[in-house]
């Protein structure tokens, strides 16, 4: 039997444009594809082992034509819409309160300041949830098998009682490995608003 729903936020309630951001940030740069150093750079922020300032200083300090506005508009773009349909379906099953619920989140703090900026239900969707895991500040994140073990040990949770709602494969096979049931959502054809019509829920 499920008793906790754990949930992605980007692609699953939030839109995101992947593809945009990443051509748009290469534009930018004047580059065909990311160095090592830039990549090393933006999990080093998305885990906080370096602070927003040390972030937006390796950009500016790389590419000396960039301001700080534009790195962060850069690092924000893919950030779009949240419909506000989801946050109700969200509500709708904490109402019921059947289930704990737990966001974990591959998330920084310039995107969350964007989107409290720019969502005004923002915190009525944090409030829904039982925790709020973000990869910046717990330090870890995903597809690493230490943010699961770190959400179940620290909620007491059984893996198969559990199910986790992600965009990104490697993120669901990794908790599929430890035998929690997953949901692989595809959000160019899937809306999280079906969750129930998931087969493994009930399973």
């Amino acid at each position: 039997m499920i008793d906790t729903l754990i949930f992605d936020f980007g692609d699953v309630f939030i839109n995101l444009d992947k593809q945009g951001a990443m051509q748009n940030a290469l534009n930018l740069f004047k580059m065909d594809t990311f160095e090592k150093d830039m990549i090393t750079t933006n999990m080093l922020y998305e885990v906080g082992k370096i602070s927003t300032e040390e972030f937006i200083a390796f950009y500016t300090s790389k590419f000396s034509y960039l301001s700080k506005k534009q790195v962060i508009d850069a690092w924000n773009y893919i950030l779009r819409d949240f419909p506000k349909y989801r946050l109700e379906f969200l509500q709708q099953i904490e109402k019921k309160q059947r289930y704990k619920l737990i966001l974990l989140s591959n998330t920084n703090d310039m995107h969350i300041d964007f989107i409290k900026s720019n969502v005004s239900f923002y915190e009525d969707f944090k409030a829904c949830f039982h925790q709020f895991y973000l990869s910046q500040e717990i330090k870890l994140r995903k597809p690493n098998r230490d943010i699961f073990d770190f959400v179940l040990e620290s909620n007491h949770l059984k893996p198969e009682q559990c199910f986790f709602i992600d965009d990104t494969k490697e993120n669901t096979d990794t908790a599929e490995s430890l035998g929690i049931k997953v949901w692989n959502i595809d959000e160019t054809r899937e809306d999280v608003i079906n969750l129930f019509n998931h087969k493994n829920l009930f399973l």
